[in-house]
């Protein structure tokens, strides 16, 4: 997945997130790479129902950060639906599953 060039100093670039060809990270998975900002890597996932992440998702030096937007993601025990922020700092890992869909936004930190 290749990541899309940064926003540039006075730049303003509206996305029609649905027209950005999505990547397949796993059955049910697919990830749309968003312009960012440097270190920053921004994204949006859909996962279908009774998908869940092909493997944990590690995080050791950066955090991650996410915002469900549709849909429950579950993380462990835990369900996050619609309007719920989710974040992870480093030496952190995880693997998202959903039982109805989702689809969050979320952002890397790589700096």
């Amino acid at each position: 997945m290749s990541t899309p060039p940064p926003v540039l100093p006075g730049q303003i670039l509206p996305v029609d997130v649905d027209t950005v060809p999505p990547v397949e990270i796993g059955p049910g998975i697919e990830a749309r790479l968003l312009p960012g900002a440097e270190g920053l890597r921004v994204w949006v996932i859909d996962l279908a129902p009774g998908a869940e992440w092909p493997d944990v998702d590690v995080h050791e030096t950066y955090g991650e950060g996410y915002f469900v937007v549709e849909g429950t993601l579950i993380e462990g025990e835990r369900e996050h639906g619609p309007g719920t922020y989710v974040a992870f700092g480093p030496r952190t890992s995880h693997r998202p599953r959903t039982a109805t869909g989702v689809r969050a936004f979320g952002f890397n930190f790589d700096v």
